[in-house]
């Protein structure tokens, strides 16, 4: 797997070199003072900018990103507002600020550390504090409230990363026409959006490309939009991916680094090609915009850079666990119930998780993740004594899960959970008993069963461990059932309420 901070890559649009690293830094930046044709009066233009592209519709045309940035402030801020710098008093600069199309994210910032090895808890682990708000499942009123918006896509749920945390994805691409798009709804859709899962932590992928003159916002609704987002949406995101960012984006980050805070400038990693995502990302979780997916396979291809969705690797070892089928492992270890499953859980027991606070909701880092996969794949013996953590075999078992290259749940039964909320819960509990005796493949009952029956014993004692039944569904649902492509924001909550279903009415439902 390529490693994105040992990698030079050639930049399509300056020619030159940039080396990537996590804080998103791409060599020396020259200072504003010292940037060819730029005066005192950069800032000092009202009038709305309006983008100017190259041939190709790939970014702004180099000779032109200069006089345009000369025009491109819609209006006065005051840096006094909407600034924080870990209690600094605050410094009034009144400056015209340039807004990127992906800067309304950039309020979404975070206490805690960037998205690294290291930028955890001083325990070595990563606290999902979301118990304070649970999302609730939208009725059928509620899905169609945005329905003129989501049709478009603009802003979907892709599952979890490596962390287990929730992963958000914004394509520019997908932005319709800006003389009839009504981007005022756009920025309520996605602050509801947001809403659902704000109380954990979470990251935000952008996809840059596509975005061109005749589908980018005003600068004064992404002005709006930076002020609206308050700590609520700050404090829990981990990282802002920025794919396929320009030369000209990178620029002018390093020339407003002053203005932005930076904690968030931590938390902002640059990613040249989709093949790097695979370092942080289930990339077959990932429905990346075909049109991004034709301008990565030529910049790929110029650099001669193996693709993500086509790796032309060998198959897998006959001991691999992880990212495969469960008749793969069936067939080839002898027996149904996998290696995983069956230790992790054992050793939960024996090591009393259920006493453990945050239990599921807290991560082991992902060295320690990726160490314990190689040994299950290489077929080595895991002890986790070894690691003294109970949080690191219950990463590990979502993590399997959350891999397989068919959700435990299967992909056949994933609509019919998505619709159970629509019913009573007589009604609910029928379907569900109904589901999993005549549906659910006899190898996948006996694995939920086991797995179920553990989160059942974890939720009797939530007055010690801060896990009831609705917080475990929170952080254990989504690594069931997911959809063959993409996860569609209102399929999430409905995910979750099913696990919880399960776990409250567990003698109810598991009759085999």
């Amino acid at each position: 797997m390529t490693d994105v901070t040992d990698i030079n890559r050639s930049d399509d649009n300056s020619g030159g070199k940039s080396k990537l690293n996590p804080s998103g830094e791409a060599g020396a930046v020259p200072r504003l003072s010292e940037m060819a044709g730029v005066d005192s009066g950069l800032f000092t233009s009202t009038d709305e900018p309006e983008l100017e592209f190259d041939e190709g519709g790939l970014e702004l045309s180099s000779a032109k990103e200069v006089e345009l940035w000369d025009n491109s402030a819609d209006e006065v801020y005051d840096g006094s507002e909407g600034i924080e710098e870990d209690g600094d008093e605050s410094h009034n600069y009144t400056v015209h600020l340039p807004t990127l199309p992906w800067e309304f994210e950039l309020a979404k910032e975070g206490e805690g550390g960037a998205f690294r090895g290291g930028a955890i808890t001083p325990d070595g682990l990563i606290d999902e504090d979301f118990e304070a708000e649970l999302g609730t499942p939208p009725d059928e009123e509620e899905q169609s409230e945005f329905g003129d918006v989501e049709k478009y896509g603009i802003v979907e749920v892709a599952g979890d990363d490596l962390y287990g945390r929730k992963v958000i994805v914004f394509s520019a691409c997908k932005l319709p026409s800006n003389k009839s798009f009504d981007h005022q709804r756009l920025l309520q859709y996605i602050k509801h959006t947001l809403d659902k899962y704000v109380e954990q932590d979470y990251v935000l992928v952008y996809f840059h490309f596509g975005l061109n003159s005749r589908n980018k916002p005003k600068l004064s609704w992404l002005l709006q939009a930076y002020r609206e987002f308050d700590r609520k949406y700050k404090k829990n995101l981990k990282t802002l991916y920025l794919v396929h960012p320009t030369n000209f984006i990178k620029i002018l980050w390093n020339i407003f680094r002053p203005f932005i805070s930076v904690k968030f400038g931590k938390k902002l990693m640059y990613v040249n090609y989709l093949v790097e995502l695979k370092n942080h990302l289930p990339f077959d979780q990932l429905t990346v915009p075909q049109p991004v997916l034709e301008f990565d396979a030529k910049k790929a291809a110029a650099s001669k850079l193996q693709y993500p969705y086509e790796t032309g690797r060998d198959g897998p070892k006959k001991t691999q666990q992880f990212g495969v089928t469960l008749q793969f492992i069936k067939t080839n270890s002898g027996q149904a119930m996998p290696l995983v499953v069956e230790q992790t859980i054992a050793y939960m027991k024996e090591n009393k998780a259920d006493e453990v606070e945050g239990i599921f909701r807290r991560c082991a880092t992902l060295t320690t993740l990726q160490e314990v996969q190689k040994k299950y794949d290489n077929g080595e013996v895991v002890n986790f004594a070894d690691y003294g953590d109970v949080h690191v075999p219950a990463a590990t078992l979502k993590k399997f899960l959350r891999e397989l290259q068919e959700p435990l749940m299967t992909y056949d039964l994933f609509e019919p959970i998505t619709r159970l909320h629509l019913h009573d819960i007589p009604k609910q509990l029928t379907e569900v008993q109904r589901m999993l005796q005549d549906e659910l493949p006899e190898d996948n009952y006996n694995i939920l069963k086991t797995i179920v029956q553990f989160l059942v014993d974890i939720s009797v004692k939530a007055d010690v461990n801060k896990m009831s039944p609705a917080n475990i569904a929170t952080v254990f649902g989504p690594n069931l059932a997911w959809s063959k492509g993409q996860a569609k924001l209102s399929t999430v909550e409905p995910v979750i309420r099913f696990t919880q279903l399960l776990i409250e009415h567990f003698d109810d439902v598991f009759l085999r």
